[in-house]
């Protein structure tokens, strides 16, 4: 089984990035094994002082995460115009690695508008190295209006939409 890990963006337990995690996982379930970054909001400030020498356990076991799988998906809201700040955190602990370097990438912002978010997302992973095509990246706008109160989907066109990423990602795996 393929191994993909998997980053939030968002902060909130009950988010709608994590019912879109959740519908992936059930959408690709034959496909790949996700893994989930549960430790985002722990994560210590960006130290570059301690990005290469005394890097925090949790830095050590986040890159090690990433590294060790197959693949990558980023799934994150759009907050203020931008990345939420927790990712942008765990990005900037990594770049001073090569682990995103060639690593088959998703990218996924979904969030009420979510544009400048999502220019940015394409723009830190493509310095980054991280390989990703347009079909491996995802656009989501009004995404609270695409689940129900019990966390599922109802929204068909995004159902559709999400089993193209899933096709496209599994074709950059290979």
């Amino acid at each position: 089984m393929i191994n993909i890990f998997v980053i939030n963006g968002s902060a909130s337990e009950q988010s709608s990035n994590q019912q879109l995690i959740r519908t992936i996982e059930l959408l690709a379930k034959d496909k790949f094994k996700l893994t989930i970054c549960t430790s985002l909001k722990t994560l210590p400030h960006f130290d570059p002082d301690l990005t290469i020498n005394e890097t925090p356990q949790s830095i050590l076991d986040l890159r090690k995460n990433i590294e060790s799988a197959d693949g990558l998906i980023i799934c994150t809201p759009e907050y203020i115009f931008s990345i939420p700040s927790g990712l942008k955190n765990a990005i900037e602990w990594c770049i001073s690695t090569t682990i995103f370097s060639e690593k088959p990438t998703a990218l996924i912002t979904a969030s009420s508008q979510g544009e400048a978010a999502h220019e940015q997302l394409q723009l830190i992973m493509k310095t980054a190295m991280a390989r990703f095509t347009p079909e491996t990246t995802l656009l989501i706008q009004g995404i609270k209006g695409k689940f129900d109160l019990q966390g599922q989907l109802i929204d068909p066109t995004l159902q559709g939409s999400l089993n193209m990423l899933i096709s496209a990602f599994t074709k950059l795996l290979k």
